[in-house]
């Protein structure tokens, strides 16, 4: 079917009567969530992804994305009902689908250099199966341009995009680890650039099924690939003056969640919370987008931002050197805890996790490192060089938190003291009350918090 011959309302009535295939290209946290809310709309939506053992158990209902809360059961329900089904045969999917969204990973290495190969073979595929008529949208956040530098690749199928064949688009995700079903319904408005009127027209139509909060519509591709890299540059930017506000406030000895949260009350002024990093696959992955793509312009502000924030990590180690010296005590064949090895509370990610850079630093410090997670394993802790151990197990010279683990925001101080030959806590994510923590006996320590 034609996309580009139907009317909007025409688009939403073939839609809601399954008389539109959507296939949705990457199968994993953004893309199965995406995927099987169309499904769920009325679309019949095919999932491709290359790994054989995720497409099996998708098409037997069973959900590999198990930390997302309630996509099991809109997995299992799209599978019986038919309307959900997975696949690895990309080419063949592309044969029958009227609708082609891309939504693999895009990442950077150490360096920062980006890479897009996930995206071009996505591509590649596509064309051996692109009809007149269809419209392929890339979801994935990328570097401004990426989508339209995939119109060769999609042209190899013989069809034009200057003469209207096919419609390309850009429409970021917007979406989080743990909310994901939330975000793509409505928590957002949905962000949508196309090549044309008519493809956008479409677009519209199409998003507004699923996204109760609306469409912004963005006059070029390349601009709504901006928004997405923008949002991610502008928290990295603000949490690294937040952070290095309150490395001043350290040195200055005053109490920067104070004096944050008192600035914060004239509405045009929104310091952000410090910390002991930025982690995650898309706030301290985008900005590489920018500084890497720009040709004249040197982004200073972006980048010094980007190493501060990296450098917030071995700031912990500082703190809890400082902490241990006040107690006469070195760094070396010390006994610390780390409480968290994800970047994130509640979701099993390790990408850019704070607590990577901080247990090796301390064992370049020939620290005994000891970590606890309850999200992970003994398996986790080895992979990144500390050891496995429960919490209230051992006799801890420091603690170190860097995870936002609900669990550890309820800890029980004073069973965690009883564990302690030094109550030194370095809290890099704000976990405890620094009054309650210092009200038993604790020395606490965090990123704008200096107090000995």
């Amino acid at each position: 079917m034609s996309m580009l011959n139907l009317s909007m309302e025409e688009f939403k009535n073939e839609f809601k009567a399954g008389k539109i295939t959507v296939a949705v290209y990457g199968q994993g946290k953004m893309g199965l969530p995406l995927a099987n809310i169309f499904a769920e709309a009325g679309a019949n939506v095919i999932g491709v992804d290359i790994c054989e053992e995720v497409v099996n158990n998708l098409n037997k209902g069973i959900n590999h994305i198990t930390e997302e809360p309630f996509l099991s059961e809109l997995v299992a329900k799209n599978v019986k009902n038919g309307t959900y089904h997975a696949t690895t045969d990309g080419k063949s999917a592309a044969e029958q689908a009227d609708i082609m969204i891309i939504l693999v990973p895009t990442l950077t290495d150490e360096k920062g250099n980006i890479k897009l190969l996930p995206v071009y073979n996505v591509a590649e595929i596509i064309s051996n199966g692109l009809k007149k008529g269809n419209i392929v949208i890339t979801e994935a956040t990328m570097p401004p341009s990426t989508t339209e530098s995939l119109i060769p690749i999609l042209e190899k199928s013989g069809l034009k995009l200057t003469n209207g064949d096919f419609g390309l688009a850009h429409a970021p995700e917007r979406t989080m680890t743990g909310t994901a079903l939330r975000d793509i319904k409505g928590q957002y408005p949905k962000i949508i650039g196309a090549n044309d009127a008519k493809t956008l027209e479409i677009l519209c139509g199409m998003y507004e099924t699923i996204n109760s909060a609306g469409i912004v519509s963005i006059s070029s591709i390349k601009g709504a690939e901006a928004v997405k890299v923008f949002e991610g540059v502008y928290r990295d930017v603000n949490i690294g003056l937040a952070n290095e506000l309150a490395l001043w406030c350290e040195e200055h000895n005053v109490e920067a969640l104070e004096v944050f949260s008192s600035a914060n009350t004239q509405p045009y002024c929104h310091i952000h919370t410090p910390g002991a990093g930025v982690g995650g696959h898309c706030i301290p992955v985008y900005p590489w987008f920018v500084i890497n793509s720009s040709k004249e312009l040197n982004p200073r502000i972006i980048k010094t931002a980007r190493e501060l924030n990296d450098y917030m990590a071995y700031h912990m180690v500082e703190l809890t050197i400082k902490g241990l010296n006040s107690f006469e005590k070195s760094l070396k064949n010390a006994k610390i805890l780390v409480l968290g090895l994800t970047f994130r509370g509640g979701v099993k990610e390790f990408m850019k996790s704070a607590a990577i850079p901080i247990i090796a630093e301390l064992n370049k410090w020939d620290a005994d490192v000891y970590t606890f997670d309850p999200l992970c394993n003994a398996d986790d802790a080895e992979r990144f060089g500390a050891k496995w151990v429960e919490l209230e197990s051992n006799k801890w010279d420091a603690v170190i938190i860097t995870s936002d683990h609900l669990e550890f925001k309820n800890m029980n101080l004073d069973n965690l003291k009883d564990n302690m030959t030094i109550p030194l806590i370095i809290d890099g994510r704000n976990t405890i009350n620094p009054v309650i923590a210092r009200e038993k006996g604790f020395t606490y320590l965090s990123v704008g918090n200096y107090k000995l």
